[in-house]
């Protein structure tokens, strides 16, 4: 089955934006920056062409980097009774993306300090913070502890001899946390 890009046959075709004003998927070589401002229609494998694309770009990635992703769900309008002028139903999502683990979860911390801190500072001054920021390191760090662990890294195979081949996914690292 050839491979479709928002319903287009290149990626060229559909890295176009359903507005003009919008720049779409772009490319930056000079900054090596893939820059998205995209809109287009979606369908019920939405989310999971959402998960294919992340796992894609993880392989491309050289760090770390959030994706905020907005739509507009028109099943929700079709689901609901009501004035089709009240609220509509536009939701968001942030994924995450990057080589390794350790560089997702380095801006899931960057991302929640930064979120933090703006909320704290309207009630005390960024110096008095330091000890909030030290908590979510240690949030992170235990997190981070933790998937290791889970992974076994540096561990022997149990039940073997540790000879090569070990068990988990043939040496494959995990592609995304999101």
């Amino acid at each position: 089955m050839p491979r479709r890009y928002a319903g287009a046959k290149s990626l060229a075709e559909g890295a176009t934006s359903s507005y003009e004003e919008e720049p779409g998927i772009r490319f930056e070589q000079k900054e090596h920056v893939l820059q998205m401002c995209w809109t287009v229609p979606g369908d019920e494998d939405f989310r999971q062409a959402l998960d294919e694309m992340c796992m894609a770009l993880n392989d491309l990635a050289q760090q770390g980097a959030a994706i905020e992703v907005t739509f507009y769900d028109t099943d929700f309008d079709e689901e609901e009774d009501g004035d089709p002028e009240e609220e509509s139903r536009d939701d968001f999502l942030m994924m995450f993306v990057g080589p390794n683990p350790a560089a997702i979860m380095q801006v899931q911390r960057d991302l929640l300090v930064e979120d933090v801190v703006n909320l704290m500072e309207r009630h005390f001054e960024g110096a008095e913070l330091g000890g909030v920021v030290a908590e979510i390191d240690k949030l992170f760090g235990d997190r981070f502890d933790a998937l290791v662990n889970s992974l076994d890294i540096g561990k022997r195979p149990r039940g073997g001899t540790g000879g090569a081949g070990g068990s988990h996914g043939g040496g494959r690292r995990p592609r995304h946390l999101h």
